[in-house]
């Protein structure tokens, strides 16, 4: 599909407002809606954006111009820009595309979006009859019953379940590529020694995005008998699929909003109840990264985001998940903590198995807080410091019980500093003479400062563990009667670098 097709859309009566031919040649990959006036890092290439002219005042001459400019910069493929807010099309708007060579289009005000969005689907993935591998696959009767569902908005459980009961198919399931199922119920566990990447089954749909983006059918025990079938009722179900996709990416850009005003702390009411939360009591902080395992392996920012979608869609909640402005995936979930830190757990094997290369995905959950910016602010804090510093792959605020967990958040620069800082002498000392000082001290305090039970510990009478203790005080200026001074040494201990482990240490050694 290329950009010129649109005006031959006869039912929508979209308009040219500014284009040359050679830019109404420019081919179509999608679509993407926003009323943002900088939605650039929410777009792709070659995307047709629909906007409702929400962003533009009067007043502001330079607001067409910044947000063409961030079009250009995403290189999307045309505008089109409905003329239900105001009226018409700014002139302003039509001279800034002129400018960044961005065709624009008017679409009509009787005209919804929805309604563009499913014609450019429909029309980017041709005509389906034509389209299909094998067009005696699938008898023409079955075919047409499957088309006026798809076109009649059904369900993709209705449509497979409808393909499945005509065609004699065995058990199918759709599910996403990160594992998580959409229709026909759970697929079966895969053999021993095959368990582990998303992407197997036939591709429904668009599979171009991130590695838990698409959809996958599979038919239980696939056989090559069944192939051609299900390899038709893969294209009829890309609609879907790509139907789908949209709706996705709607739900990110107005999660990208809520984070957007979250941060500039501007009112929550709009962009609250725009994500389904406006009448939740609290909300959960969650952020995720996904960690390159190698130069190279740097994923797209987005990718953590989809992640944390998928993870949390079977909550059954409303939640928000999307990118906020360090580029990090970000959620907002109307579910207790700890029921969404469980969930994350489990559906965090299934997403890191859809990965590729060493890259790993980890993620923080951080506390309920309730929907105000400041407490959900907060809470965003207490998510990024858990995700910085988590034992495990998943990690909660509601673990953040203890110092060594405290002291893990800190980044790494910080703790080895303030461990030199403190236990310089006694490394020191210890790489000089063969009593280790530092063995002594952790022992000493993992038994409470008791001389007798660090003595037995460490194979050694109590007046040795008296003198070492002394010469562990005069080398660190540190007096171990008093409490403060045990806080600090103890927590120079777990600063050790790559280590942690010296203070962990247990009463044998």
């Amino acid at each position: 599909m290329i950009v010129g097709d649109l005006l031959n859309l006869d039912d929508l009566s979209i308009r040219l407002a500014w284009g040359t031919p050679d830019l109404l040649d420019r081919p179509v990959t999608g679509v993407s809606s926003t009323d943002l006036q900088d939605p650039a890092r929410y777009l792709r290439s070659g995307e047709l954006v629909l906007t409702g002219l929400v962003w533009w005042q009067p007043a502001d001459d330079s607001g067409a111009l910044r947000f063409a400019t961030a079009l250009r910069s995403a290189g999307v493929a045309a505008l089109l820009a409905g003329e239900g807010t105001h009226g018409s099309i700014p002139d302003g708007l039509a001279e800034a595309c002129r400018t960044h060579r961005i065709p624009l289009l008017a679409v009509p005000a009787g005209v919804s979006f929805r309604a563009v969005t499913d014609r450019v689907y429909l029309r980017l993935w041709g005509d389906l009859r034509a389209g299909a591998r094998d067009t005696a696959a699938i008898p023409e009767a079955v075919r047409s019953e499957l088309l006026d569902l798809v076109r009649t908005e059904a369900g993709p459980g209705e449509v497979l379940a409808h393909a499945v009961g005509r065609l004699g198919l065995p058990d199918c399931t759709i599910s996403t590529a990160g594992g998580r199922p959409i229709a026909g119920g759970p697929p079966p566990a895969p053999p021993a020694g095959r368990a582990g990447r998303g992407r197997t089954g036939l591709p429904a749909g668009p599979q171009d995005g991130s590695p838990f983006d698409g959809w996958r059918l599979r038919a239980h025990p696939h056989t090559p008998a069944v192939e051609p079938a299900l390899q038709c009722l893969a294209e009829l179900l890309a609609p879907l699929a790509v139907r789908t996709r949209a709706a996705a990416g709607a739900r990110r850009l107005a999660a990208g909003r809520l984070l957007d005003a979250l941060a500039d702390d501007g009112g929550l009411a709009q962009p609250l109840a725009a994500c389904g939360l406006g009448e939740a009591g609290s909300l959960v902080a969650v952020t995720a990264r996904i960690e390159p395992g190698r130069p190279g392996e740097e994923p797209p920012a987005e990718w953590a985001a989809h992640a944390l979608a998928e993870a949390l869609h079977p909550l059954g909640v409303p939640y928000a998940a999307g990118t906020d402005r360090t580029g990090a995936g970000t959620a907002l979930v109307a579910a207790p903590a700890d029921r969404t830190a469980e969930r994350l757990r489990r559906a965090r094997p299934a997403l890191q198995a859809a990965l590729t290369g060493r890259r790993s995905l980890r993620i923080g959950v951080g506390p309920a807080a309730p929907p105000v910016p400041q407490a959900l602010r907060a809470a965003l804090v207490q998510a990024r410091y858990v995700l910085a510093g988590a034992a495990g792959p998943v990690g909660s605020a509601a673990e953040l019980d203890s110092l060594d967990g405290l002291l893990r958040g800190i980044p790494p620069e910080v703790t080895a500093a303030f461990h030199a800082r403190l236990l310089a002498p006694l490394t020191a000392h210890d790489a000089e003479n063969g009593v280790s000082l530092l063995d002594t001290l952790a022992v000493f305090l993992d038994h409470d400062g008791s001389w007798a039970r660090t003595a037995e510990s460490l194979h050694i009478h109590v007046n040795t563990v008296h003198y070492r203790i002394r010469r562990i005080e005069e080398l660190t200026g540190r007096n171990l009667a008093r409490l403060r001074d045990r806080l600090d040494l103890r927590a120079a201990l777990l600063c050790a670098p790559g280590a942690a482990g010296t203070a962990r240490r247990t009463a044998s050694g």
